[in-house]
């Protein structure tokens, strides 16, 4: 009941203490207290929180953070158990093995404690099942997907928590996917490919950085959906890769693009009529561009979805809207995704 992105060995992360100071602390009193209640319950550490996704670190301590884990029940069930369980669930102790809950948001109220199935679905998917249709996955912002189905249940007696999430963990419908895919593919041709190099012969510094930033975006967005992994929001993208089997290589080149300085030394204004529709290799942004749209086209060609030839990703995005089978979404805009 793991989700796609875990955390790494080492230290003990939030995920492992939540595990414990449930199986040691909250376990045995919740059993004792609630026998009847517990057996329809699941138990587990899901949601917010950089801890749900392994990411967590000495600097995540400083808030928001604690040994602490989620009791998820029915609708039915929470109505009747809400109150009395949480008022044992708060009172429980605030530190275990040294970690200490550390400043708790308002904010934040609602990510721990006991919680009800449905309104923890609908809080990130604004429905309490797995869409229904292909407009629902494609509407529902994809971080959203990645912060439902992150963490570990720990335990699921019931089983209607996991059934939902089981669902949600086996990824977008191909269709939607091939969408989402297409969409990246135009943009990171659109920007990186094209738009950096004109914003860099006119000196503009600040569009092209804006360029190269959507380039980066989306080719990570696209490294996730190449492997069937829903994308967290911009603050773990890239910390994310680090765990994907696929597309490895482009992780360490887009390390180098962000630390890499603009340098309108290589462009030459005076010259940009002639070399317009050449390379200019001597950027070494240009250069990691282009090794990035090489990794990602050889995997378009690795998984049957593209059969362009084409250097520019923006006629694979095409080709790849070709493979996609529903009509209604396959005439949507190639940048919608």
């Amino acid at each position: 009941m793991m989700s796609q992105l875990s955390g790494l060995e080492g230290e003990m992360k939030g995920l492992d203490l939540s595990r414990e100071y449930y199986e040691n602390v909250g376990k045995p009193i919740l059993m004792e207290l609630f026998p009847e209640y517990m057996e329809k319950a699941a138990v587990g550490l899901v949601g917010e929180g950089s801890e749900c996704f392994g990411f967590d670190d000495q600097i995540s301590m400083d808030h928001d953070y604690g040994p602490s884990f989620c009791v998820w029940f029915p609708r039915n069930i929470y109505t009747e158990v809400r109150e009395s369980m949480s008022e044992i669930y708060d009172a429980l102790p605030k530190e275990y093995k040294g970690v200490s809950a550390n400043l708790i948001r308002e904010q934040s109220a609602g990510r721990r404690g006991i919680l009800e199935i449905e309104g923890f679905y609908q809080k990130f998917l604004t429905r309490d099942i797995v869409p229904e249709n292909l407009t629902d996955w494609l509407r529902i912002p994809e971080h959203y997907f990645a912060v439902a189905t992150n963490g570990e249940v720990f335990e699921d007696n019931l089983g209607m928590f996991s059934e939902i999430r089981e669902k949600l963990l086996n990824y977008y419908p191909e269709d939607i996917r091939l969408k989402k895919i297409a969409a990246c593919a135009v943009k990171m041709a659109h920007s990186g490919q094209c738009n950096y190099a004109r914003m860099m012969w006119r000196h503009d510094v600040v569009a092209a950085k804006f360029a190269l930033d959507e380039f980066m975006r989306n080719a990570i967005s696209l490294v996730f959906l190449l492997n069937r992994v829903y994308c967290p929001y911009y603050k773990w993208m890239w910390r994310g890769m680090e765990q994907l089997p696929k597309l490895g290589k482009v992780k360490d080149l887009l390390k180098n693009m962000a630390a890499g300085a603009l340098d309108v030394s290589h462009w030459d204004s005076g010259k940009w009529k002639e070399c317009r529709y050449k390379l200019n290799r001597e950027d070494p942004m240009v250069d990691m561009v282009e090794q990035i749209a090489d990794l990602v086209r050889e995997e378009l060609w690795s998984q049957g979805i593209s059969s362009s030839t084409s250097d520019y990703l923006e006629e694979h995005a095409y080709a790849v809207m070709t493979r996609i089978q529903d009509k209604r979404i396959r005439s949507l805009p190639v940048l919608m995704g």
